[in-house]
């Protein structure tokens, strides 16, 4: 079996076999051409020491040579070489205590997690596959190397990856990697929240976003999201639906494109219909204030899962927003923008028609076509260039202290009232209209 190497990473390889060290890329990239896919990323594995890489290459980086890496750099390309390797004994469910060098390529590919990532290739050895990775793509599963929860003793993470490499990939996990992640999920607290956010994000933004229901059947939610197990433990008796709250939102993942903010703002946007559930007399449950409620639980769950603060502020922006439904007029939409922010437009559309895709079809037809013309208006809106926010006033705080307003509180309010003033009838957005008004004031 023949894979096409890059020229770069051709070069290290002669270059270290014709040292007489042995050489192959390995992992992802092996899987990812057998699939027929792109490598990210190439990495190689070798017999040669450390110090030897470097003697063999002009430029190379000590990025982990504790580890046994070290990335050689090819033009401004690096590529990440590391000595074959045995993982000492992990004391934290992620990182050995120390590791040892090895002369032996399958005892370095015995250490990996995933049969499908721990092959190996080079053009004179061909590919070297000792746990049958290459039979596990064809069935199309997820299995680790060796005892499932031996690798999963070793980091703790590789549960998670699981569960994301089936969602990239669209395999299922074999039957005794899912009993060990069933049974060790607990360990999954032991780990980061940063590395939880990045394999997180990485299930969310996959060809299948719905493989959350895995992470909540094998207890892995339970320990980073227990939010979404209240989720899915919530029924929507109610005409509007007929899933339960967390089967809802596992719907709506799949009608939006492959976003981190819209898919993070579909995952929360009824997290909080557990905690607002009512029932009425005639036992149909309601959600009132949920999106509000959910914006600030969404925020403390994405602060706890370390996101950045620009992720955050659009997906509780998102959130806060999804079910409000202004009149559909023009100057209904306009202070609805500036309601939820402009931030959250055009994509707040796109969370709203999953929201509807994933309901019942209850009044379904009618609700698209809402949606259909709120969108309308507001892209009506933008190309005239109206205004929406007081940085597009044809006044701004210079101009009111020009003419005697002085600088303080009342003169933020003051362009509040103008943006009001604005916001209801657009071709009044002029300095010398806006000014009559300071005047009369």
């Amino acid at each position: 079996m023949e894979i096409g190497l890059p020229e770069k990473v051709s070069s290290i390889l002669n270059t270290l076999l014709s040292a007489g060290f042995e050489a192959y890329a390995v992992g992802g990239c092996i899987r990812d051409s057998l699939l027929g896919k792109e490598p990210k990323d190439w990495d190689i594995t070798t017999s040669a020491k450390p110090d030897e890489v470097k003697s063999l290459f002009q430029k190379t980086i000590d990025t982990g040579i504790e580890h046994g890496t070290v990335t050689v750099v090819i033009g401004r390309e690096g590529f990440e070489v590391t000595t074959y390797r045995i993982d000492g004994k992990y004391e934290d469910s992620r990182h050995p205590k120390e590791v040892t060098f090895t002369p032996n390529l399958l005892e370095d590919l015995k250490r990996r997690d995933f049969t499908i990532n721990a092959m190996a290739y080079n053009h004179i050895d061909g590919l070297v596959d000792a746990f049958d990775g290459i039979g596990d793509l064809k069935r199309r599963i997820i299995r680790c190397v060796g005892e499932a929860r031996q690798r999963f003793k070793e980091d703790a993470l590789r549960m998670m990856r699981a569960v994301r490499f089936a969602a990239q990939l669209g395999f299922s996990i074999e039957e005794d990697t899912y009993a060990a992640i069933c049974e060790m999920s607990p360990d999954l607290k032991r780990i980061s929240a940063e590395r939880i956010c990045t394999e997180l994000v990485s299930l969310l933004v996959s060809g299948h976003p719905e493989e959350m229901r895995t992470l909540y059947q094998t207890g892995i939610t339970n320990v980073i999201l227990p939010e979404f197990n209240a989720m899915m433990l919530t029924e929507q008796n109610n005409p509007h639906h007929i899933y339960s709250v967390g089967e809802h939102t596992l719907n709506a993942l799949c009608y939006v494109e492959s976003d981190k903010v819209l898919r993070l703002s579909v995952l929360l946007h009824d997290i909080a219909k557990p905690v607002c559930q009512t029932t009425d007399d005639d036992g149909v449950h309601h959600f009132h204030g949920h999106p509000g409620y959910g914006s600030k639980m969404a925020k403390k769950i994405l602060r706890r899962l370390k996101f950045d603060n620009d992720t955050i502020e659009k997906v509780c922006r998102l959130i806060a927003g999804h079910d409000d439904n202004p009149p559909l007029t023009h100057q209904g939409v306009r202070r609805a923008v500036v309601r939820i922010g402009i931030d959250a437009y055009p994509a707040i559309f796109a969370l709203k028609r999953a929201d509807i895709l994933a309901q019942s079809e209850y009044g379904r037809l009618q609700k698209l076509e809402y949606l259909k013309q709120y969108e309308a208006y507001y892209h009506e809106i933008v190309e005239a260039g109206q205004c929406l926010t007081l940085k597009q006033l044809a006044v701004n705080g210079g101009d009111l202290i020009a003419v005697g307003i002085q600088p303080g509180p009342k003169l933020g309010q003051m362009l509040k009232e103008l943006l009001e003033i604005v916001l209801e009838d657009p071709s009044r957005n002029t300095k010398e209209y806006l000014l009559a008004q300071i005047n009369r004031a």
